[in-house]
């Protein structure tokens, strides 16, 4: 790979997940040694760089996966590593107002002095990308900072990533949402199997175009067309309250993808926990298959063929420091024991299975987690839970850091899976996804939902009142 970076330009990565750009940025920034090649920065060349060297040169990062501490407060993560004030013991007051200042630019309203662990995924993404802008950087890159965030938040990002550039900061923007690609960079390259295939301005090239350029075939991306017949109500919500909602009334059918949609902190993620028993219902029934369950755990949930496909896939959805063969059976053991001693073949013949059929890219299934790209550790999540055999699953971000490629191999798979009489709800931040895969949407603001779309009234202008409460 060789690729040069424009001082002060906006340079996006793309490629499918697997095509090295996680990799690629690791080098750069210390984190691994490449086998060979050099790496010149600001004129000088370096046969392979540390994270001590590259932050010494101003070199950023602000990775997929977050690198936080959960029981620091939100200041203390920001100025990790760095002394700000006092020979012995840092200035609190200064770092608090300096935090306050940065969060302020972003056009965030936070309490700096709360700890990271007990703050909602986009609240800790928005904490990276404070943290990285702390820094005086001189290259900053960004791994996927919008995946986890919603589209206010977005738009304020953009605006910080664009101040950055008129100081003369170089950025590379990593991201597989094409419009935030065409409205932000100056220069586009793609990487295909850990290859570099083409660097070229964004004004030469078509959306379409570099579709193609990443997947190295033709790759509409168009929805599934739809055209299942729904069956009786599977699993129905009566009066539910609890982690924060309440009163939340819905019910979901055999075979119908149901979509929920509202901003950051409009408890879509914290609904799911209750339904999957991961937090405590308070008060209300909820209904599975024509039986009122009391589901006090994931295991229950499970029982009840319920699955859970959480959008923080590092922290909840997988064991990172287990093989991907490990992760696709642990919630089918069950099915693969008798009189408590597990069929090692049974085991690898249904990871096969599951791994093959959503085409995870590994060398083997013995590989960890944890060396995967953020897709393809989605992707044994998914496997996961599939091959638990449930029929009501909940995808919450389903498609968040995974490219074009995959999002047509996750819509297609959701698509067959609804046509073998599986039933979906789907939380999802995108709205072209949302409007593009849900039979019905059902909107949340602040714990409560405050409105249900059918498909012909399907209306992003609506979607967002109803987000915002604008009855």
């Amino acid at each position: 790979v060789s690729i040069s970076f424009n001082e002060g330009g906006i340079h996006a990565l793309v490629g499918e997940n697997g095509a090295g750009k996680s990799t690629l940025i690791k080098i750069i920034s210390g984190a691994i040694k490449p086998d060979e090649g050099k790496i010149r920065f600001g004129g000088k060349a370096h046969s392979f760089m540390t994270p001590a060297i590259s932050t010494g040169l101003g070199i950023g990062v602000i990775y997929q996966e977050f690198n936080l501490v959960p029981s620091l407060t939100i200041l203390e993560n920001v100025f990790l590593g760095q002394k700000v004030g006092g020979k012995v013991m840092p200035d609190f007051k200064k770092m608090k107002k300096r935090s306050l200042e940065l969060f302020a630019d972003l056009g965030i309203d936070i309490d700096v002095e709360r700890m990271v662990g007990e703050l909602s995924v986009s609240k800790q993404q928005l904490v990276e990308i404070a943290k990285a802008v702390a820094l005086d950087t001189k290259l900053l890159i960004m791994d996927e900072p919008s995946a986890a965030i919603a589209q206010a938040e977005v738009e304020n990002m953009m605006k910080i990533v664009l101040r950055l550039k008129e100081k003369g900061v170089t950025i590379i923007y990593i991201s597989h949402r094409m419009n935030e690609i065409f409205s932000i960079a100056d220069t586009v390259t793609v990487l295909r199997d850990g290859r570099h295939i083409s660097s070229q301005p964004i004004g030469d090239v078509t959306r379409k175009d570099l579709i193609n350029l990443m997947v190295g075939r033709e790759l509409s991306e168009s929805f599934p067309q739809r055209q299942i017949e729904h069956g009786e109500v599977v699993l129905e919500v009566k009066g539910m309250s609890g982690n924060g909602n309440a009163d939340i009334n819905f019910f979901l059918r055999k075979g119908e993808i149901l979509g929920f949609a509202g901003l950051v902190g409009a408890g879509r993620t914290e609904l799911a926990k209750v339904l999957f028993g991961a937090a405590p219902l308070e008060v209300g029934v909820v209904t599975v298959k024509g039986k009122d369950r009391r589901i006090r755990n994931p295991r229950q949930a499970v029982f009840h063929g319920i699955g859970l496909i959480p959008e923080d896939r590092k922290s909840e959805g997988g064991f990172q420091d287990y093989s991907i063969l490990w992760n696709v059976s642990i919630m089918s053991l069950h099915r693969m024991s008798k009189f408590s001693v597990i069929s090692r073949p049974k085991e690898r013949e249904l990871s096969n299975y599951y791994a093959s059929l959503l085409k995870i890219k590994t060398p083997s299934y013995d590989q960890l987690l944890k060396n995967l790209s953020g897709g393809n550790q989605q992707k044994v999540v998914l496997a996961k839970v599939l091959a638990a055999q449930t029929d009501i699953i909940i995808f919450d971000e389903p498609t968040r850091g995974i490219d074009v490629g995959a999002k047509q191999e996750i819509y297609r798979l959701m698509n067959e899976l609804t046509e073998q009489g599986i039933s979906i709800i789907m939380i999802s931040s995108e709205m072209e996804e949302l409007m593009g895969m849900s039979d019905r949407i059902m909107v949340m603001c602040e714990g409560r939902i405050t409105g249900t779309l059918e498909k012909e009234d399907f209306d992003q202008k609506r979607i967002l009142e109803l987000a915002s409460n604008m009855q």
